[in-house]
């Protein structure tokens, strides 16, 4: 089974190819296609990647289904022994997005971004050698005079 853990406007939602999703008002018009870019985690059945935050080069793409309003809730404010009653109702306002697909990260940008990784550490490594050794020499210097 292939699905994604993907955020949108701080929350964090399961998609499933072919599945339906219900995130906060997006402005979108019906029938329009949106990527969500911020994948935290995506598995195809057999190999899970997680992010650190993101997975890189994840992406889910879907299609705005439809614009609603969600269930309705009361808030009901009170102030014992003061005579303090207030009552107000709120209906968030939702999208339906019907998701297409999930696209997984290539195998090759991740050897590509390791090898870039592994360079940069060397060569960090050989930068810290030579300012230890210019240090170590002006140590010397200094002992001298």
């Amino acid at each position: 089974m292939k699905y994604a853990i993907v955020e949108h406007s701080g929350k964090q939602f399961l998609a499933q190819e072919g599945g339906l999703i219900e995130v906060d008002r997006m402005s979108v018009e019906v029938g329009k296609p949106v990527v969500f870019k911020e994948v935290l985690l995506v598995t195809d059945g057999k190999k899970v990647e997680v992010g650190a935050p993101f997975v890189k080069g994840a992406s889910v793409k879907g299609k705005i289904q439809d614009h609603l309003k969600g269930k309705k809730i009361t808030v009901f404010k009170y102030k014992p022994k003061q005579r303090y009653r207030r009552t107000q109702g709120h209906r968030q306002l939702l999208t339906h997005v019907a998701i297409e697909s999930i696209g997984l990260p290539k195998a090759e940008t991740k050897k590509k971004a390791e090898s870039k990784s592994k360079s940069t550490q060397s060569k960090s490594s050989a930068k810290r050698k030579a300012s230890t050794k210019k240090s170590e020499t002006k140590s010397k210097t200094v002992k001298k005079s």
